[in-house]
């Protein structure tokens, strides 16, 4: 005969354990593995000294008590921390294992100290058993707060141990209130009140950090999965875009060569002008194709030994045609043969056209860029100096940012993608290097390439 469960029982299997539950169940088998030492030295230190003044046959007893009761709960705080998966049922099985603990350890610890009192007498006092309760109570607020049932139990039963001692001695020795059995018992009550208001104190305060902990899960997987739609985004678009403009770019190319033939003059213009915006598409998609890499870790780097002041020729070429049409000169003070590094040529390089370009875009006409080298100690610095727009302060933050523009308004003077710094600095740290910079508001900006040292070529 086939059963079926009760609704509310359905419903409960198909429960999902929150992430809450998962981590405070987590929260409190750590908390219980930490202390463990430190529980065993109270515990043996606590039946050393009934044995001594008391009786060894109970201490024996309790001892080999406290041992199951941490056998027990390392079993289960072991089972939690190495769970993979946490459904609804292995989630229920875990806390009537934890509740099961709760109550045998806090039986275990509230039996010990009554026999503790009741072999001391009914005289009043007991300050040995009932500090051991009080520690108790005190250590369980501190540190079985992850539940609220958990720590109900286990105070309610160090309670009771604790309001039983005193009134146990009110009712066999049944003195008059003057006497200081009675202060025990009021002293005691007093003591209680504390425990309770520390109880809710640790409990408000653990419930509050992991609400705060839940909102902070919540937004970090918000901000990875728009990071990861950006990252699927770009690899889309780039990939997509490149085939059709790598075919337009390739035909102006051939038109504007003039193997077709002379192109009127009217169309000169305009085909010039198609030819340079696809060289910045060109140039924006593969950027978007280095940030998709370079965010999935597959920057790969063919390292070699470079002369630097070779490559900074060589970049200053290329950027002169573009430099020109800003009216903007290069100046490099290199010497070839002095200054070595170990890195990726085609990387070094983009990183040496980005500054260049940078520094002629945001110079003012007529002015004067310069290049130079220097060596320190076991680095390599190389320098390039604008006299540019500048800055401003509080930008150091966001200079290297992906697409931050100095200009990012609409009717924008300064065109860019704003991805040139960004690229640069994952290149040259990528190489163990850094890069920073220097600025004045309308002198100029100095930005500088700190690359390790090689020895040059034998």
């Amino acid at each position: 005969m086939t059963k079926i469960a009760a609704p509310d029982t359905q419903v409960r299997l198909r429960t999902a354990v929150t992430w809450a539950d998962r981590h405070r169940l987590k929260d409190y088998a750590e908390v219980g593995q930490k202390l463990f030492v430190q529980r065993i030295v109270i515990y043996s230190a606590a039946i050393l000294l009934t044995g001594f003044y008391y009786d060894w046959t109970t201490a024996a007893f309790y001892y080999a008590a406290v041992w199951f009761c941490e056998a027990y709960d390392g079993i289960v705080f072991r089972r939690i921390l190495t769970r993979q998966s946490m459904t609804p049922r292995a989630f229920r099985k875990d806390m009537s294992r934890l509740y099961i603990g709760t109550v045998l350890s806090a039986l275990t610890i509230s039996f010990f100290c009554i026999a503790i009192a009741t072999l001391q007498g009914n005289e009043g006092g007991h300050f040995f058993p009932l500090f051991m309760l009080v520690s108790a109570s005190i250590f369980a607020a501190m540190n079985n707060h992850h539940f609220l049932l958990v720590l109900g139990i286990r105070l309610a039963i160090y309670v009771t141990a604790i309001l039983f001692i005193p009134i146990r001695d009110v009712w066999i020795v049944n003195p008059p209130l003057s006497s200081e059995i009675w202060m025990s018992l009021f002293t005691v009550v007093f003591v209680l009140g504390f425990i309770v208001e520390l109880a809710r104190n640790f409990l408000v305060g653990y419930n509050a950090q992991l609400d705060r902990r839940i909102e902070l899960e919540t937004e970090h997987k918000r901000a990875l999965a728009a990071y990861e739609a950006k990252t699927r985004f770009l690899a889309t678009v780039s990939h997509e875009l490149r085939t059709p403009l790598t075919s337009i770019k390739g035909a102006l190319d051939i038109i504007n060569s003039g193997v077709l033939g002379e192109a009127p003059a009217k169309m000169q213009r305009l085909l010039e002008m198609a030819g340079r915006n696809s060289d910045r598409l060109g140039d924006l998609v593969g950027d978007l194709l280095f940030l998709q890499s370079s965010d999935a870790g597959r920057m790969v780097l063919n390292l070699e030994r470079l002369d630097l002041a070779v490559l900074s020729q060589g970049a200053v070429e290329q950027t002169l045609p573009y430099a020109q049409r800003m009216g903007v000169s290069i100046h490099a003070d290199v010497a070839p043969g002095k200054f070595w590094i170990e890195a990726d040529q085609k990387r070094v390089e983009q990183v040496l056209l980005n500054l260049l370009s940078n520094a002629a875009k945001f110079s003012r006409e007529g002015g004067e860029v310069q290049v130079a080298i220097v060596s320190f100690e076991d680095q390599v610095r190389l320098t390039v100096k604008d006299q540019g727009i500048g800055i401003p302060d509080g930008c150091e933050g966001q200079i290297f940012e992906e697409f931050f523009q100095l200009d990012s308004q609409d009717d924008r003077k300064f065109e860019g993608t704003g991805l040139g710094l960004s690229i640069s600095k994952r290149i040259v740290e990528a190489h163990g290097g850094q890069i920073s910079y220097e600025s004045t508001i309308g002198v100029g900006t100095t930005f500088m390439v700190d690359f390790a040292s090689a020895d040059p070529l034998a």
